[in-house]
């Protein structure tokens, strides 16, 4: 009797757990367990059914678990993409930020007034004001498509829910950062793990009871679409946004010159264990905003602002081992296995050593003291050696010349520098098994295909058992296979095949960036996309013919220089890359470019530029001719619709060859009467 009573109480257990979890996932979409973890317990949970018929009385498992998810928060399309900024951590990454600037608005000798403003360790959103009254409220989301967060949002006492000023404009987005102050959070930190994720978790509660909970802040910072547009200035709107009731950082101030930045930078840092909200860095922008309309954006950031981190966290430790990794791309890289360490938070045990030259340079050994730093979430790095502790008896680290597939490894000689690579790289791609194991990884990230439930201990196990080997055998996964391994049941076989069938459709930029070519990270892919459109056009790069002439037009790209265009062209030389490229093509669905302009003053043109402008840079010339909706081109052909002739060195020949081909020429007046028309 004591015996059934036992089992009972843990079948009860079990199922009470389950209950939790399935609340967990399917309500409050935060799940503390795996899918593996959650089908091994339901699986004990059905076999004590079937072995113990006195359980049959109570409620089935099948009853009590797997009940429908509740109704996901709208998605709603913000007026204007939220970007991501770029990061800065020293000196000469803020001089490089200025230098960038004054290139392509062609301002070499003038200075340009910066506004600064600290960097909130928050969750973002963007407030939206038809008529000065609050209409919507959104995350940040992927920065294109954010979710419907209003109700929790107004639980801000501070967020006016009406603008009351005349002057208001008739559309204006406000972005801010949504924090918890540090005292706040101590009240509630046994339920969170840092504060951050304390706003995150309040912003998402279904129930806006729940998050008005939780004391939540913010700070306005910036505009997203605003009609008409009534600020000549950052720092002019954030002062008109506090006159209107908006909660701004009162730190922010406006500096020129690299002096100004560092030391703004010395006296926040300083400041900084003062505040009462965690802040990582500072963010810079251009102060004029007519400057950053004319700047623009990259793919995925503005050229206009730059997030400033503060100094890196550092520790000390001791290299317990040296071991090699290889890369999706081949390179052979030294990581150090050290002793478990705290580093600005987070415990690590691992550090890179970067590449052969850096353990030679730095003399790296096993067993030696080093300090390490970790900077943002960048993997640790080892800074230096402590000399004064190491071992009499250590060895040189002899950095080996073999991949651990046993090819040998080889330093290539770039063809833009003509200088060797500090990498050492296998060079046999997909018949490498560990290069090809790492490709898998990639291709299934959450930047590339974002397949929940392909983790990368998933794909080393299924590459072990070979039912993954290359990209295409994803989609043509043999689940009934997969069900016979340890930890794969319904639910999580479920959630896979779900996952990967909404990874079919795929945009063409993700696809290009996918495929893993060297050096093209997910801004190079975007602007290829914009280039090629359709997956029709890149697959032009297959064939030797075609790829030659595509190569010399991808030149002219802002963006793509030698490198990646050396970069493509070896991938696609590769016949086997070609193979399996084609084959996880067949296996897609994949989507044309998605902007598509209807207007603009070069619309549907093709534009070539040669010779220095007076007035503008290179750069932004064809900046402005993408967004007037023309396609730039790096070479002479029939295809060309207009070539553009500065006044600084133009290129004979392209003018001859211009003429020839009886293509339209126009000079740089003509260009900005067009631009001014």
């Amino acid at each position: 009797m004591r015996n059934k009573k036992k089992i009972l109480n843990d079948y009860k257990k079990k199922v009470k757990y389950l209950i939790e979890q399935n609340k967990l996932y399917y309500i409050k979409d935060n799940p503390k367990i795996s899918d593996q973890k959650y089908d091994n317990i339901k699986k004990k949970v059905l076999e004590l059914e079937k072995k113990f018929s006195f359980l049959k009385n109570q409620s089935s498992i099948s009853k009590v678990v797997g009940a429908p998810p509740s109704n996901k928060f709208k998605k709603i399309k913000h007026l204007r993409p939220m970007l991501s900024l770029s990061n800065a951590f020293e000196k000469n990454d803020m001089e490089d930020f200025l230098k960038k600037i004054k290139n392509f608005l062609n301002l070499s000798d003038i200075n340009i007034d910066l506004f600064c403003e600290p960097k909130i360790d928050g969750i973002s959103a963007t407030l939206i004001y038809e008529n000065g009254i609050l209409t919507k409220g959104l995350s940040r989301g992927d920065g294109v498509i954010g979710e419907d967060i209003l109700e929790n949002l107004k639980t801000i006492s501070s967020i006016p829910k009406k603008i009351k000023s005349d002057k208001v404009p008739k559309l204006i987005e406000i972005r801010c950062e949504i924090f918890i102050g540090k005292k706040d959070f101590k009240k509630i930190s046994k339920k969170f793990a840092n504060p951050r994720n304390a706003a995150g978790g309040s912003l998402r509660q279904k129930d806006p009871k729940e998050t008005s909970k939780i004391p939540l802040k913010y700070f306005a910072y910036g505009f997203g679409a605003v009609e008409p547009m009534i600020f000549k200035e950052q720092l002019e709107f954030l002062k008109k946004i506090g006159d209107w009731g908006f909660s701004t950082n009162p730190l922010v101030k406006k500096v020129n010159g690299i002096n100004e930045i560092e030391k703004r930078h010395s006296e926040i840092d300083i400041l900084r264990s003062s505040l009462e909200y965690d802040i990582d860095g500072l963010v810079y922008k251009v102060n004029e905003l007519n400057l950053q309309k004319r700047l623009g954006n990259t793919s995925n950031s503005p050229r206009w602002a730059i997030a400033y981190k503060f100094s890196a966290e550092k520790a000390v430790t001791k290299i317990k081992d040296i071991i090699i990794q290889v890369g999706r791309t081949g390179a052979i890289t030294p990581v150090a296995k050290v002793e478990p360490v705290t580093v600005g938070g987070v415990v690590v045990s691992n550090a890179t050593l970067h590449n052969e030259d850096e353990i030679e340079r730095k003399d790296i050994r096993i067993g030696d003291t080093v300090k390490i730093q970790r900077a943002g979430d960048v993997i640790p790095q080892v800074l230096t050696v402590d000399l004064s502790k190491r071992n009499k008896n250590s060895k040189k680290f002899i950095f080996p010349s073999q991949c651990l597939c046993g090819a040998l490894t080889k330093k290539e000689i770039s063809k833009s520098t003509q200088k060797k690579d500090a990498v050492r790289r296998c060079l046999k791609g997909y018949d490498c098994k560990f290069t090809a194991r790492e490709k898998l990884k990639h291709i299934v990230s959450k930047e590339a295909f974002n397949i929940d439930g392909l983790g990368k201990k998933v794909i080393d196990q299924f590459y072990d058992l070979k039912i993954i080997v290359e990209p295409s055998d994803i989609f043509k996964l043999d689940y009934e296979k997969i069900k016979q391994l340890d930890g794969w049941g319904s639910l999580s076989i479920s959630n896979l095949r779900n996952a990967i069938s909404k990874s079919k459709n795929v945009s063409l930029n993700k696809f290009i960036y996918s495929i893993g070519i060297r050096h093209i990270g997910q801004e190079n892919a975007k602007i290829l996309a914009k280039f090629f459109v359709s997956i029709n056009e890149f697959s032009k790069l297959f064939e030797n013919k075609n790829r030659e002439n595509l190569l010399k037009n991808l030149i002219d790209l802002d963006g793509i220089g030698e490198t990646q265009i050396e970069a493509i062209n070896t991938f696609f030389s590769n016949d086997k890359n070609i193979e399996i490229t084609k084959k996880l093509i067949n296996q897609l669905d994949i989507l044309n470019y998605s902007i598509i302009y209807s207007k603009g003053k070069f619309l549907n043109k093709r534009l070539m530029f040669t010779g220095g402008f007076q007035n503008m840079s290179r750069s932004e010339a064809k900046s402005l001719a993408e967004n007037n909706g023309g396609k730039v081109l790096g070479s002479i052909s029939k295809k060309l619709d207009i070539l553009v002739v500065g006044d600084s060195k133009p290129t004979k020949k392209k003018i001859e060859q211009a003429k020839d081909l009886k293509i339209k020429i126009i000079n740089e007046t003509e260009w900005n009467q067009i631009l001014n028309s």
